[in-house]
């Protein structure tokens, strides 16, 4: 697989990602808290056992204001380890995407990931990584079929199927602001010591739990056409700059070279 290097200046803070946007890193995956302390929500839930980190954090920068909601990209094991613990104190709402729901209602394993993919420790270990089914009952809700995000105005949720088949993504058009998920990263995710240590390069979905990778080119060239200006992935720095939009369009016109798993070419 190959790469779009980004520099220093492609790369934005995780405290400060835009207006209204702070980002939290746990290990190798990030979580993003959207708003002001009266109006604010989470997007994802990181790992397992990071409940506790991710309640200092929004303090820090929320006070005592619990989240009006927490949003899932989709539900996979590294986004959403804390959110029946942090829903339950919290007495709030979990959103996703209706696709999505058998993954997280208790009533189907993800598909099992491939670490044949190759790329580094990340993908080889996949096997050991949990599936599901996850179970966030009766506080689990599908978001809005017109697109809108619950108690964000001026935002919208994106279906950006591929990586899973609910995978969302969310897109302010006032400043250009995008939160994908893992519908693209800014680092290698199939490496561990990429992912930990956050070097910045634009690459495709994590190719270990990717099953659909047409899904996956169609969504991030959806993504591509709407210029994004500031970009917070589920993995790796935030990107920001004039220069995002282009570099995108980049990963979207070669992405069955960059992203696609070499072995899986044939099937593009």
């Amino acid at each position: 697989m190959d790469k779009i290097p980004l520099s220093g200046s492609d790369v934005a803070p995780l405290d400060d990602v835009a207006t209204d946007i702070v980002g939290l890193k746990i290990i190798f995956v990030n979580v993003f808290a959207i708003g002001e302390p009266d109006n604010w929500v989470l997007i994802d839930g990181g790992l397992h056992l990071s409940a506790g980190r991710i309640r200092s954090w929004a303090e820090k920068h929320f006070g005592e204001a619990k989240p009006q909601a927490i949003l899932l990209t989709h539900g996979h094991f590294d986004h959403v380890g804390a959110v029946e613990e942090l829903a339950n104190g919290w007495d709030v709402p979990v959103y996703a995407h209706p696709q999505e729901m058998p993954y997280v209602t208790g009533q189907a394993e993800y598909p099992p990931p491939d670490p044949g993919v190759g790329g580094g420790l990340m993908a080889i270990m996949s096997p050991l990584y949990p599936r599901g089914p996850y179970d966030f009952r009766p506080r689990l809700r599908e978001l809005p079929a017109d697109g809108s995000v619950p108690h964000l105005q001026g935002w919208q949720w994106i279906h950006t199927p591929g990586h899973t088949a609910g995978h969302i993504s969310f897109f302010r058009e006032q400043d250009g602001a995008l939160i994908v998920g893992d519908a693209f990263c800014t680092t290698k995710p199939e490496s561990f010591f990429a992912a930990t240590t956050g070097y910045p390069e634009l690459h495709g979905p994590p190719a270990y739990f990717t099953p659909d990778w047409d899904s996956a080119r169609t969504s991030v060239q959806r993504l591509a056409e709407l210029r994004p200006t500031v970009v917070a992935p589920g993995h790796g720095l935030p990107m920001m700059g004039m220069d995002v939009a282009e570099k995108l369009s980049r990963l979207a016109d070669e992405f069955d070279q960059i992203a696609r798993p070499e072995k899986d070419r044939e099937a593009a």
